[in-house]
């Protein structure tokens, strides 16, 4: 039988409502719209609707005290035929009294099967996570908890407490543990691991424990979670807690363990475990024969290349990953690390969707080489972000990654980021990627390089014709010069979405209209993001820009950012009458700030918009100009009845 739903979103509706008639209930009140008294008076409430299995309460961010929370927990009490129960209290007041009255409440639902109790950034301690445990120990029918309790202070006690609750829990398959940001250590992690060894019926487990267990913790972690063999699915966040080589190796050996483990996340970012830690995972991993999914965070550990090369070889033997995602910025990783990375790679061939994070290290035009060689022979790869911002790879080594990827037939999206002076030429890369046919998305990220001219990239891009979507970004450099852009953007007939990050270069008014221009026979554009600030753009570069945009006939959303150029009264005015001509836009976003804008310019650019038929949200940002008048140019466009959603800033 399907139960009927009733969802209320303002506590007065609720208290008038019919009580006891109520058996699936969610009430989302927003933020600080109760106080204690108000939850009392919900608490009561709810303590008479007696026929109650399902209860979702979002009460975040309010002013709940121990005092509200014990009208809570008392009602808890009452609802005794609850099976699922959602528990939203982040960000409130409550400490260690309201935590008990939350325990009692909770120890009287015996029939809870589903348990979601989020109780972040509150004051419970370690005496409240203890009162807490005391009641989840009763609660010996669950089989999924989400227990979400970081930044409450609590200490090692409070953390044992909650394993020794845990211990009961044997029917528990699927448990999310959320202890971040609190104050225990060896100790805590000791009990916790306790109550998880008597967990053995556990699937599906997150664990987020950054504190500062060190190596001792993290050893004995492993050692607990050996009994957890049933697991398919493990997201553990052990991120900055002073973890070495033998925590590490401690965490890995018990990977042997776990025969059924098909997806693994292992967040280790900020930790100490030095290349013979990495040995050490990559040893656990090659265990792992039945993976498919893995996210493994290394970042801002000194690992270097002999530990990235036998992270490598650890992976050759995880032939059966589809989706990997590997962060490993800031790992001291060069030639030899990104080679050894790359031939344990190649093994990899069911790699379908593939995240490498491998900026901030020491990788050559050599060592991208070898890693391109190897990604080119994962040739099912369709979807791929490769991050190389801040290495040392050059023109040459991004040209030959270019050509190393178009072997790779499947890729359809491919996002790549070589910010920080990887190369002086966008055109080596956009010439090899002309050869990747089947892209559809492209991100490409070559901020910060001293690119001075783009004069082929879009020849290039013309071989792209199934691109539906195109992000790049090739700001702060030192361009004056857009050719041939937008000829090669012409010809992806399949372009529907397009994002040009040209900020801060050293764009004028010839440049700038060459753009408009061949963004004019883009005509299947929907979408577009144009980022002009802090440019050269004067009058009639603006006019001429706009010019352009309004034989983009199909365009319905737009955001144009000119901020901090020169384009005035006059470019501002002739601007807002082209766009005018834009009759599908929907969605404008227009900024131009420090552009010596007068009242004048102001009420011209209002003059257009207004005279948008399908217009309905707009932004308009006017800051740091010569308005002396802007609650005219507000009332203006606030005329547009059309209009659902309208942002206006014209001061500080």
């Amino acid at each position: 039988m399907i139960q009927n739903i009733k969802q209320f979103q303002n506590l007065e509706d609720f208290l008038n409502s019919q009580l006891q008639f109520h058996q699936v209930l969610h009430i989302t009140l927003s933020r600080r719209e109760i106080d204690t008294v108000g939850s009392i008076s919900l608490g009561y409430a709810l303590s008479n609707c007696n026929n109650l299995t399902n209860l979702n309460l979002y009460l975040n961010g309010q002013e709940i005290d121990d005092q509200g929370a014990q009208g809570l927990g008392y009602a808890l009490q009452n609802c005794t035929n609850l099976s699922n129960l959602k528990l939203y209290l982040i960000n409130n007041k409550i400490g260690a009294i309201g935590a008990q009255s939350l325990s009692s409440g909770l120890a009287k639902c015996t029939n809870l099967s589903n348990l979601e109790l989020y109780l972040v950034s509150n004051k419970i301690g370690a005496i409240g996570a203890q009162e807490l445990a005391s009641g989840l120990a009763k609660c010996t029918k669950l089989s999924n908890l989400a227990l979400c309790i970081s930044c409450n202070e609590i200490d090692d006690k409070g953390v044992s407490g909650l394993g020794y609750a845990l211990a009961n829990c044997t029917n528990l398959s699927n448990l999310e543990l959320d202890l971040n940001y609190n104050k225990f250590g060896v100790i805590g992690i000791s009990g916790l691991g306790f109550g998880l060894a008597n967990c053995t019926n556990l699937s599906n487990l997150t664990l987020k424990l950054c504190n500062e267990i060190g190596d001792e913790g993290a050893s004995g972690l492993g050692s607990a979670l050996a009994s957890c063999t049933n697991l398919s699915n493990l997201t553990l966040d052990l991120s900055y807690n002073k973890i070495g080589c033998q925590g590490v190796q401690g965490l890995s050996s018990v990977l042997a363990n776990f025969s059924n483990l098909s997806n693994l996340k292992l967040n280790l970012e900020g930790n100490i475990i030095g290349f013979e830690g990495a040995l050490h995972l990559g040893s656990g991993l090659a265990y792992c024969t039945n993976l498919s999914n893995l996210m493994l965070n290394l970042s801002k550990n000194q690992i270097g290349d002999q530990g990235i090369s036998s992270l490598g070889s650890g992976l050759a033997n995880c032939t059966n990953l589809s989706n990997l995602t590997l962060n490993l910025n800031n790992t001291l990783i060069g030639t030899i690390g990104a080679q050894g990375l790359g031939s344990g790679l190649e093994n990899c061939t069911n790699l379908s969707n593939l995240s490498l994070i491998l900026s901030c290290n020491d990788i050559d035009k050599i060592g991208v080489q070898g890693l391109g060689s190897s990604l080119s022979k994962c040739t099912n790869i369709s979807n791929l972000v490769l991050d190389l911002g801040q290495n040392f790879i050059g023109n040459q080594g991004a040209q030959d990654l270019g050509f190393a990827l178009a072997n790779c037939i499947n890729l359809s999206n491919l996002e790549l980021y070589l910010s920080e002076y990887q190369v002086t030429s966008i055109d080596v890369l956009t010439f090899a990627l002309a050869n990747c046919t089947n892209l559809s998305n492209l991100k490409l990220d070559i901020s910060y390089s001293q690119i001075n001219v783009i004069n082929v990239q879009g020849s290039a891009l013309a071989n792209c014709t199934n691109l539906s979507n195109l992000i790049l970004n090739i700001s702060c450099n030192e361009i004056q010069q857009i050719d041939v852009l937008g000829f090669g953007l012409a010809n992806c007939s399949n372009l529907s979405s397009l994002t040009l990050d040209l900020h801060e270069n050293q764009i004028g008014e010839e440049a700038v209209l060459s753009l408009g221009s061949d963004l004019a026979n883009c005509k299947n554009l929907k979408n577009l993001t144009l980022d002009l600030c802090k440019n050269s753009i004067n009058a009639n570069g603006a006019s001429g820009l706009g010019f352009s945009l309004a034989k983009c006939t199909n365009l319905s959303k737009l955001a144009l950012n000119l901020s901090k150029n020169l384009i005035g009264d006059q470019g501002v005015s002739n601007l807002g009458f082209s766009l005018a001509e834009c009759s599908n836009l929907s969605d404008l976003t227009l900024s131009f700030r420090q552009n010596s804008i007068h009242d004048v310019g102001a009420s011209s650019l209002c003059f257009g918009l207004v005279k948008h038929t399908n217009l309905t949200h707009l932004t308009l940002n006017l800051q740091f100009n010569v308005l002396s008048q802007a609650f005219k140019v507000e009332s203006k466009l606030l005329k547009s009845k059309r209009l659902v959603v309208f942002k206006f800033n014209s001061f500080l």
